[in-house]
């Protein structure tokens, strides 16, 4: 048995979680923050038997997109913030980290 964790942007969210009860996945969604841009995603932990792992990725890589997105960088810590001027960046989000881990035992009660 595996445990797959998916940390997906918040666009995504919902789009995955309907593919992945369609597909007879179920799914914890936890909210959460991504410590690069501050934003708000969702972290799904998904129990699945080994055999069905791929499936399981397909359905992630299918359901949650790269895409670009304008930011204004944080202001610098230290220094004076007379001489910072925020100009907006192109970068890219989305899409999925995903992390699958051995489960040494399982209980449902």
């Amino acid at each position: 048995m595996k445990l797959v964790i998916a940390v997906v942007q918040d666009k995504d969210s919902n789009r995955l979680s309907n593919a992945l009860v369609r597909e007879g996945f179920r799914a914890t969604k936890l909210a959460s923050t991504g410590g690069f841009l501050r934003a708000g995603n969702t972290t799904f932990m998904i129990g699945i038997e080994d055999e069905r792992v791929h499936e399981v990725l397909h359905v992630i890589r299918s359901n949650c997109k790269v895409r670009d997105q304008l930011v204004t960088p944080v202001s610098p810590m230290g220094g004076t913030a007379d001489s910072y001027i925020p100009f907006p960046v192109e970068v890219q989000v989305g899409g999925a980290a995903v992390f699958v881990l051995p489960v040494e035992r399982f209980e449902h009660f």
